[in-house]
């Protein structure tokens, strides 16, 4: 597949439509900031019909509701789905009428329809006005009405995506599409025919293509403190998962519920299927209680439901997962396609335009195995939140108002929100009409969602929406701290929650997120919560698992989850030192780099981090030794508030005014010194150095203790001998002693025992102490609740110990003289080379 022709046409397509039904609404007399008459009898001179008269007046009534841009961004995308949809549907040779729309049977930008108009067969086509229009020569007007009059036959079968066309949208239908250079020349000219052939991935592709610049938009305005508008979540957060995660994914979940109580279908390639790890007894004895339950599923049973569906990449592949399953009990491809479409597949989104694209994609996947799916009583369990914005509550009353009042934030909250039913829901349907509150596509889609979200699901399939804290609107933000307290700090882990919740006990949730929530303080408890309640199998991805990300920006793993087993070793496969989608598919596909892992050892680890490749030897040192913070004390510093003001590099001062080995605090009270020895972190260098900075602590820091801004932390600890090192690292922690004299930084931390010293130091300067970290503290940053919970096995033998010391001394010195030999130094007496 060319994606790179891909994005190249979604991107210039979408400026392209938007500039052409811009200009189109110009033409009517409907601009950005005009009066906007919906009463206007012409336009330009020209008087309306009564046809355009109704559109225009439907036109500036969108508008009103939703301002000028967002109508310009809703008919070009409307106009850009029904395009791309029509070329899927020839490409396949999936249109009732047989006849290509925008090309020849060479694949040549030669619409068929236009060369066979007076024999081509489409519902509703009108033959004289054809060939009045071929008479005439009117191939711009004859190709615009023969469009729309497919979209329009199409609409019985597949009404979501081609929705009856005759209201505004159809006023701006954009003009000179017959050109060489229009937007579906390029659409045929630029992406190979090959690549929309049976592949309804392009779907997705186009989709997130599209949203480009939206999205750079919106990153752009976060720079700006701008926060995400709900019109502007999916393209901020619309990401689309690679194929073989979601095989992954869908094959783990949906496909281990099945094989586990039935055995995999013969015929079923699910290649990314993961072995089960050996267990115990007693767990074996568990599994077979729960399989058992599986053995009682029917296909017709199952219930998935990516909550999260965008275009419907996960949907799609679980249908044909769905199917292997459907054969392997001896159903017919055609029967099987129908029950999955009203039984099994179920999905929601914030956003319509991926609404009706999942809609499409799921329905093109029916069509592959039934070509008469495409019917009314055949609709897939598919529902959007956009659809029920703008209902007037308080045109409303009893039940009614207070279950539409729910919705009042839905394109916002998507599927974190949780509806209930009308108190008499069954009178509540059966009563319902439409007012002018609230019409009957906005109620009926409000049931649908109720209905969806508020069953359970034998498998909860999605890639969540990615977006932290910092970018969520105020709303949103309000909501996820009211209802997900442990998982707020970003919306993908409020979904781990939410999925959790919309799974049976021993359902499957499957899911690709960010890895944050498997090691950041933030999302322990959520962590802990995981524990109690669930088994993980894990493809753990790290870094560049996407192609379209660069960077090290988003470390994501792909996860499978479902009730908890005491002692359940879960498989996890190790990812992350490889780069790229391909890389790491090949890596997993390999059988390399496997672990076997309990979770209950993660809690026996500082913070409960998802460390499942650590050894046996990792857990035990922290089962039987003592958290350095148990043995001694690190501690943060002065934040001065005011560098500039209270620092200096010790050579930029006046030496006899450094006071090099102050002891006390009364010390620094009596002495007539204003400098004093400074820790503030520095580059990576251990055992010695960094001395460079002074700080102005005359008569024990008054002036400083007098600043407002600063902060003044634990001053008992000044001028002890202590081992000290940056906030931040590059990779490796680097630490190094400080002798008595010094005071320390927010960024120098400092740890201070007074017999242990030098073995604790020992220790932090060991591959060991590394590894440790690498675990609880996988940032750059390296904080004293880290340091402290290093574990520290104290050997039971003196002699080792003080051995230990003698070697730490020796380095210690050895360093001290390196540092020494440079003039930056203090100490600094003569070049070596002298």
């Amino acid at each position: 597949m060319n994606k790179t022709a891909i994005k190249n046409f979604a991107v210039e397509a979408r400026v392209m439509l938007i500039n052409a039904v811009t200009q189109l609404a110009y033409e009517f007399e409907v601009t950005e900031n005009g009066t906007n008459d919906p009463a206007q009898e012409s336009v330009n001179g020209r008087s309306l019909t009564a046809a355009e008269k109704n559109q225009r007046s439907q036109l500036i009534a969108n508008i009103r509701q939703n301002g000028f841009t967002q109508t310009m961004e809703e008919a070009a995308y409307t106009w850009f789905n029904r395009f791309i949809a029509l070329r899927f549907m020839e490409v396949n040779n999936y249109l009732p009428s047989h006849t290509r729309i925008f090309s020849d049977e060479s694949g040549n930008f030669k619409p068929e329809v236009l060369s066979d108009a007076a024999n081509v067969e489409i519902d509703g086509l009108d033959k004289e006005l054809i060939l009045e229009l071929l008479e005439n020569q009117e191939n711009e007007r004859l190709y615009k009405y023969i469009i729309i009059t497919q979209c329009n036959a199409l609409n019985k079968g597949l009404p979501e995506m081609f929705e009856q066309i005759g209201g505004w949208t159809e006023l701006l239908f954009p003009r000179n599409l017959l050109r060489e250079d229009s937007v579906i020349a390029k659409m045929i000219t630029e992406i190979p025919e090959e690549d929309w052939r049976d592949q309804v991935q392009i779907i997705g592709w186009l989709y997130q293509y599209y949203n480009t610049e939206p999205k750079d938009k919106v990153f752009a305005d976060l720079k700006k403190n701008i926060k995400i508008s709900a019109q502007a979540i999916p393209a901020a957060t619309q990401l689309f998962t690679p194929d073989w995660i979601v095989r992954y994914m869908v094959e783990n979940s949906l496909g281990r519920l099945w094989a586990e109580g039935h055995g995999k279908p013969d015929d079923a390639d699910w290649k990314y299927y993961l072995d089960e790890a050996e267990q115990e007894d007693p767990v074996k004895a568990e599994l077979e209680k729960i399989r058992a339950e599986y053995k009682n599923i029917q296909p017709e049973n199952i219930k998935i439901i990516d909550p999260c569906m965008g275009s419907g990449h996960i949907l799609v592949y679980a249908f044909d997962v769905l199917i292997d399953i459907y054969r392997s009990c001896g159903w017919g491809e055609r029967d099987a396609a129908k029950s999955i479409l009203r039984n099994n597949l179920y999905g929601l989104d914030i956003d319509r335009r991926a609404y009706q694209l999942a809609y499409f994609a799921v329905m093109m996947k029916a069509r592959q195995y039934n070509r008469r799916i495409c019917s009314p009583e055949n609709q897939p369990n598919l529902a959007n939140f956009a659809d029920v914005m703008g209902a007037d509550t308080d045109m409303l009353s009893g039940s009614i108002r207070r279950f539409a009042e729910q919705f009042a934030f839905a394109d916002t909250y998507g599927s974190l929100m949780t509806v209930n039913a009308p108190d008499d829901i069954d009178a509540a349907v059966s009563d319902f009409s439409p007012t002018f509150g609230l019409n009957m596509r906005q109620f009926d889609m409000m049931m649908k969602i109720y209905k969806i979200l508020s069953q359970k699901y034998d498998v909860v399939c999605t890639n969540p929406p990615y977006m932290g804290g910092s970018g969520m609107n105020a709303k949103l933000s309000e909501f996820v701290k009211s209802k997900f307290p442990d998982s707020k700090s970003d919306l993908f882990a409020c979904f781990i929650e939410k999925c959790g919740q919309l799974a049976k006990p021993h359902g499957f949730y499957a899911m690709i997120t960010q890895h944050a929530f498997m090691f950041l303080s933030s999302y322990e408890n959520l962590r802990k919560k995981l524990m109690q309640k669930t088994t993980v199998n894990m493809a753990h991805l790290g870094a560049r698992a996407f192609d379209e990300i660069g960077g090290e920006v988003v470390q994501t793993t792909a996860f499978v989850m479902t009730g908890h087993i005491k002692d359940y070793k879960g498989t996890y496969a190790r990812l992350v030192d490889t780069v790229g989608e391909n890389e790491k598919r090949d890596l997993f596909l390999s059988g390399d780099k496997r672990f076997a892992a309990k979770q209950e050892n993660f809690s026996k680890i500082p913070g409960s981090p998802v460390a499942y490749w650590v050894s046996e030897n990792f857990i035990r040192a922290f089962e039987n030794g003592r958290l350095l913070g148990e043995i001694a004390s690190s501690k943060q510093g002065i934040a001065t508030a005011d560098n500039n003001r209270f620092l200096r590099e010790w050579y930029e001062v006046n030496v006899e005014k450094i006071l090099f080995d102050c002891s006390t605090h009364e010390e620094s009270k009596t002495s007539p010194a204003k400098w004093y020895p400074y820790n503030k972190g520095g580059e990576f260098r251990k055992w010695y150095g960094n001395n460079d900075y002074v700080v102005n602590w005359q008569y024990d820091g008054a002036e400083l203790r007098n600043f407002k801004k600063s902060v003044i932390r634990n001053p008992n600890f000044y001028f002890m001998p202590c081992f000290s090192w940056s906030l931040i690292s590059s990779s490796v922690a680097a630490f190094r002693y400080k002798p008595k004299g010094h005071i320390f930084d927010v960024a120098g931390m400092s740890c201070f025992s007074n017999d242990k010293l030098h073995y604790l130091l020992a220790l932090c300067n060991s591959s060991c102490a590394m590894k440790v970290l690498e675990v609880i503290a996988p940032t750059i940053n390296y904080q004293c609740g880290d340091i402290a919970n290093i574990p520290v096995i104290i050997p039971d033998s003196d002699e080792v110990e003080n051995h230990v010391k003698e070697l730490v001394k020796d380095n210690i010195d050895s360093c001290k003289t390196d540092w020494d030999y440079y003039e930056v130094s203090w100490d600094f007496e003569k070049h070596p080379l002298i």
